[in-house]
């Protein structure tokens, strides 16, 4: 719901000794992605993501790919196809997908520095178009959308 807090959690990093959580990131603005290794149109999306976090990601903004139910292995061999270098978290038993009741995939929340809930939108975005890219800088020049 927009204008709510954001569920905090906190999950294991793919390819890492570590879990990363919500609460960790106040004060940056967060994209949150839910998705799975099974969904075409998640993996279209991906590459866009990438270069959106290459354009933004930094002290100010954070990009979270939370891979839903699915083993490592597959999730590490998708990361590395595909060239990843944001985050990935696994929510392996979907708690954290339960959550932020998310069912259907791609499904993404923009989180504001304040770790409220911004946007959420559900299906496949061009993470890179202008709009998006003006957008997301928007946020984090200003803490909010306008």
């Amino acid at each position: 719901e927009r204008g709510s807090p954001a569920p905090d959690f906190s999950l294991p990093v793919l390819d890492a000794d570590t879990s990363l959580g919500l609460a960790e990131l106040r004060g940056r603005v967060v994209l949150v992605n839910f998705w799975a290794t099974w969904c075409a149109p998640c993996r279209d999306e991906m590459p866009a993501m990438e270069r959106l976090y290459r354009i933004h990601g930094g002290d100010d903004f954070e990009m979270l790919a939370i891979s839903v139910g699915e083993e490592p292995e597959l999730v590490e061999a998708f990361q590395q196809e595909l060239a990843l270098t944001f985050p990935i978290l696994l929510d392996r038993d979907k708690r954290v997908a339960e959550a932020y009741q998310t069912y259907r995939f791609p499904e993404t929340f923009l989180v504001g520095r304040d770790g409220r809930v911004v946007e959420r939108y559900v299906g496949p975005r061009e993470w890179d178009h202008e709009a998006y890219v003006e957008r997301v800088g928007r946020l984090i020049a200003d803490g909010e959308l306008r």
